[in-house]
């Protein structure tokens, strides 16, 4: 093994080593076929010189002092045995979604019975439903199209959530071999939880399983600590949540500059996690932001792109929701901040941003898991990040992409999200660059992903006939609110006009609860996504627009000032009589043919 790979495992050993939740190993792991990594160059900061200040840290040195007897499984967490408890009986039912009598019968019966909504493409709805009696009960409420056409996806929920949970195996030969050749002692080795067996490289082990948020924020203390003296690597908070956490990201970048000067560049934002039981998000971004790190010496591209634009790698947008989704409950999906509704706590926060967040019906359903306020940037997390944005663009930052990572579904979606009736001003590009975002994704190992306006699965037409020469186009909600949505803000308050929602894997077999073998395969398809993002805007075309961020004639609420009413349509935003939407929808359908074609 060599010495560079021998300090990045150690690395992985002493972070996970901080981690406090445990699983038991797990079956049924799903067979996802993982490609080693290349080694990072010899000009990287010598294997030594990490392990040194890896032993030097103060929190790694805390962590491997902790006795035996107080590490836990996490089946010694009652709140979590309690949670599986609630969840034994339940079952995800895939409906699918062939006319919009079917769409609008299944929209009234989930909000009927305050059900949640996994995932919603054009051809299919995926719902948890309670308990096999609800079952009976719901499907009562539907017709029978929709009883007919439904299958179930995950049998049993319960025993689906503890599989997902980080396993630890005992007999890891590997590990015990870099025992031996480093000399940790066995009482040290008590303290590392055993991972299970991988295919993957030697600088992979921290992404064999999901980590806790604990450990997220030491491995990123660590990176800023090795690579910070070379410029590259600042640890920075994007606010701080309710319950007071900080939101962490890690700001990527070659140029020399001073502290001043990190902020006057242009930057591609990446986020996860903003939905807490996404976890295959947040280790994505991890894992794009150590590839991308590791690459520095070794990728010609990567050092171009590095050179060119710094990245912000924000993993976890909704650190008490991710928290909680460790501690308590597996499938929680919104922040923790209390609503008006005490039984109901927290907001969607992909739904509280300042762009068309009240164009909403059930916006006031605070037992929603898609509830976002009574009003803009209610949500704390929403605002501090949207605060955050804006002092980043007056002390000259350009926001020229943003990557929102999501679970799951494998799409890859571009804005608008609030309406498939408006068109943003650059639509034919985001397609195109949307289709080739997905292309790369696949061509990394093979999983195809599918490409959609973010609006459709929100929004389903009905197109009628009329006296005009064009049909007439009736939009409706679908399953989810889809106004204030984080893409849409970004892109037009910001100006990042190549900002994306992807979805990662999977397409419904484990949903949100995807197992930790496939961390490493999902993040190499968004690197290779990522580097081809990065090449494009090389060439100047993802600059087009920067210049008019807010200037397009859409309003928008900014960083959180103004609230209350819902902001005013313009001319140029939303056509406004029925033929207009009808050509402004064919035009769009139009163009996603060309480019499929």
């Amino acid at each position: 093994m060599a010495p560079k790979g021998l300090a990045y495992r150690a690395l992985a050993i002493a972070l996970i080593a901080a981690s406090s939740i445990v699983a038991p190993a797990t079956a049924n792991r799903i067979p996802v076929n993982a490609k080693s990594q290349p080694a990072p160059s010899s000009s990287s900061p010598s294997s030594s010189s990490i392990l040194s200040r890896i032993l030097d840290f103060g929190p790694f040195r805390w962590s491997l002092s902790r006795t035996n007897r107080q590490q836990h499984s996490w089946w010694e967490n009652a709140q979590i045995r309690e949670s599986l408890r609630i969840y034994e009986d339940q079952v995800v039912v895939r409906f699918n979604v062939t006319t919009q009598d079917d769409e609008a019968a299944l929209r009234r019966a989930i909000d009927r019975m305050i059900l949640d909504v996994w995932d919603f493409t054009a051809n299919h709805t995926d719902v948890r439903i309670e308990s096999k009696k609800r079952v009976r009960a719901f499907l009562s409420l539907l017709p029978e199209s929709l009883r007919e056409g439904h299958s179930i996806l995950i049998p049993d929920l319960s025993r689906a959530i503890a599989a997902s949970y980080p396993s630890k195996s005992h007999d890891d030969a590997e590990l015990q071999s870099l025992f031996r050749t480093r000399g940790v002692t066995e009482s040290v080795k008590n303290w590392i939880p055993f991972l299970s067996k991988t295919s993957t490289g030697t600088d992979d082990l921290f992404f064999q399983d999901y980590q806790s948020l604990a450990t997220i924020t030491t491995w990123m203390k660590f990176l800023e600590s090795m690579f910070k003296s070379r410029g590259h690597v600042r640890l920075i908070s994007l606010g701080q949540s309710y319950e007071g956490r900080e939101i962490p990201g890690l700001r990527v970048g070659l140029k020399d500059h001073d502290e001043d000067e990190w902020a006057r560049r242009e930057t591609i934002l990446v986020t996860g996690g903003i939905h807490a039981r996404e976890w295959i998000s947040t280790s994505s971004v991890n894992y794009l932001a150590w590839s991308f790190i590791r690459a520095i010496d070794s990728d010609p591209l990567v050092t171009t792109i590095l050179e060119n634009f710094d990245i912000v790698f924000a993993p976890v947008i909704n650190p008490d929701g991710y928290v909680y989704s460790w501690d308590v409950d597996r499938l929680w999906r919104k922040s923790r901040q209390p609503t008006t509704l005490s039984i109901c706590p927290g907001f969607d926060l992909d739904h509280s941003f300042g762009f068309r967040w009240n164009s909403l019906q059930h916006q006031d359903e605070q037992c929603s898991e898609s509830y976002g306020g009574h009003t803009a940037f209610e949500a704390v997390e929403a605002k501090q990040l949207a605060d955050w944005a804006r002092n980043e663009t007056q002390r000259g930052t350009s926001f020229v992409a943003h990557l929102d990572l999501h679970s799951y579904s494998q799409q890859v979606l571009f804005p608008y999200e609030y309406s498939c009736s408006a068109l943003p001003p650059n639509w034919e590009t985001l397609q195109e660059v949307a289709f080739n975002l997905a292309k790369h994704l696949r061509l990394a190992n093979g999983e195809p992903y599918t490409v959609a306006s973010a609006c459709e699965g929100a929004t389903a037409y009905n197109q009628s006939s009329s006296s005009s020469s064009s049909p007439a186009v009736t939009e409706l909600n679908r399953i989810e609110n889809r106004g204030g949505a984080m893409i849409d803000y970004f892109f037009h308050e910001f100006g990042a006009r190549h900002s994306y929602q992807i979805k990662l894997r999977d397409t419904g077999s484990y949903g949100f609860l995807l197992p930790g073998s496939a961390i490493v395969p999902t993040g190499e398809e968004v690197f290779q996504a990522m580097r081809y993002l990065g090449d494009y805007l090389l060439g100047n075309n993802g600059h087009e627009w920067s210049s008019t961020a807010g200037q397009d004639g859409a309003q928008s609420y900014g960083n959180g000032a103004e609230k209350g009413g819902p902001s005013s349509p313009s001319a140029e935003d939303i056509p406004k009589s029925p033929d207009q939407e009808a050509q402004a929808e064919l035009r769009r359908r139009d163009g996603m043919r060309r480019v499929l074609r």
